[in-house]
């Protein structure tokens, strides 16, 4: 968006940002002269935002609160925001789950077609759990415009050029990722956003190919637990601790814990590796008895190996 609207909308994003502006500060931001900053509040109040004047040696203006305000407008960056936090708000269900499925689509409608389709992607992404992003907007924008194109993406990636073909947007635990078929590795791959940077002009159109499995999601989460293709843990098992099922349920992440006694329970965990595993339990500070499987054992008999040879290093 460029010339006096697109100025217009910026100086509406600003002045909605902060109580107060001295004018100067708006000119300097929106590199424009004194003159050019008052035409445009004058613009607004026709358009019947409440803009109010400060006086003193630097003056500026300050935007009004009012019932009768009218609809905010929001710039791109805004509404990729927008679009995400709904998104958020409506993967997390409860009592505002509904409320902001209703919201996002109805901030779809009213957004200009522009717009609309780029931000399109994002509001499918699946969203496996909620939290912030740090990813560059233009860079989500990219990926999701070649994502809903289906066109090759050439992309740096943490300073390796790779070509591929992004299929599907996954937000977890607060990072953007992009689940594509790489077609330099000749495989699937997830790429952390916030680790790319999308090269222009994009590839040229290709066919989708099937997801192993069938669903996006669970793939990708099957890849950050290191297994191939199916979402589960490759490495699994059982131990029973002695502490109560009570103190040790709130830290056993997508584990299961079964209460045995007043003060023991049986705890079953996954990891990526079997010493990854035996860490993991140690964790929860207490005796472990009845381990199993036997790679477990053996993980355990590493790990105390690993830290005798430390304690009768000093």
């Amino acid at each position: 968006m460029s010339g006096t609207s697109g100025r217009l909308l910026s100086l509406l994003s600003l002045l909605q940002a902060r109580r107060d502006w001295p004018g100067r500060l708006l000119a300097e931001r929106l590199e424009v002269s004194a003159r050019t900053v008052r035409r445009d509040v004058d613009r607004l109040r026709e358009l019947g935002y409440p803009i109010q004047a400060t006086r003193g040696p630097d003056g500026g203006y300050r935007l009004e609160a009012g019932a009768d305000l009218p609809p905010l407008l929001f710039d791109d960056d805004q509404a990729v925001a927008l679009t995400v936090a709904l998104r958020s708000a409506a993967a997390a269900g409860g009592g505002v789950g509904e409320g902001a499925a209703r919201a996002l689509a109805t901030v779809r409608q009213v957004l200009p077609g522009r717009l609309r389709h780029r931000v399109e992607a994002l509001s499918r992404a699946d969203f496996v759990a909620r939290s912030g992003s740090d990813v560059d907007t233009g860079v989500l924008l990219a990926v999701g415009d070649a994502v809903r194109a289906r066109e090759v993406l050439r992309v740096d990636h943490r300073g390796e050029p790779r070509r591929v073909e992004p299929h599907h947007l996954l937000h977890r635990d607060g990072r953007w990722y992009l689940l594509a078929f790489d077609l330099d590795r000749d495989d699937w791959r997830t790429f952390r956003l916030d680790r790319m940077r999308p090269k222009v002009p994009t590839g040229p159109r290709f066919t989708p190919r099937a997801v192993p499995g069938g669903d996006p999601a669970a793939f990708a989460e099957a890849r950050f637990k290191g297994s191939a293709v199916q979402n589960a843990w490759p490495c699994t098992g059982r131990v029973v601790l002695r502490r109560p099922a009570a103190e040790v349920a709130g830290f056993a992440g997508d584990g299961t814990v079964e209460p045995l006694d007043a003060g023991r329970c049986r705890v079953q965990l996954g990891s990526w590796s079997w010493i990854a595993l035996a860490a993991a339990i140690g964790r929860f500070d207490a005796e472990v008895e009845d381990v199993s499987p036997a790679p477990l054992r053996a993980a355990f008999a590493t790990l105390a190996e690993r830290y005798a040879a430390v304690t009768a290093a000093r």
